[in-house]
């Protein structure tokens, strides 16, 4: 039987160029891999992204596909991507969820599991 999955990891990486701390905003990079783990052809067609700062600020994100495209992955196919998002504060998070079908039709959701937006100058 078709298994639709797809795992994700990401990568985050400050931009001091595009931040101004103290007062901020500050900016992020997020490079995230999506790979098809599952038995079947799939293809991500929509996000939803979560992110918090450190007071408690939720911006939601929601669209059709991730910088432009909208994937086909065979089963082992990887998709890597990169974007960029500012929050108020020097720390915060962010969590998402990829909406997908499988190529015979079928919706599911890959979640993004929370990963941390941090200033580089809160770890001293």
């Amino acid at each position: 039987m078709a298994e639709p999955k797809f795992s994700c990891q990401v990568r985050v990486k400050y931009l001091p160029e595009q931040s101004n701390p103290p007062d901020g905003p500050y900016a992020f990079a997020y490079t995230v891999t999506v790979k098809n783990s599952g038995n079947i052809a799939a293809q991500l067609v929509a996000r939803h992204w979560i992110i918090t700062d450190a007071e408690g600020r939720v911006e939601e994100v929601r669209g059709l596909a991730v910088v432009g495209h909208q994937p086909l992955l065979a089963p082992g196919e990887e998709f890597e991507y990169s974007s960029w998002t500012r929050i108020a504060t020097p720390h915060g998070s962010m969590r998402g969820t990829y909406f997908c079908i499988t190529e015979d039709a079928h919706w599911f959701e890959a979640p993004v599991p929370a990963f941390e937006l941090v200033f580089p100058g809160l770890l001293h």
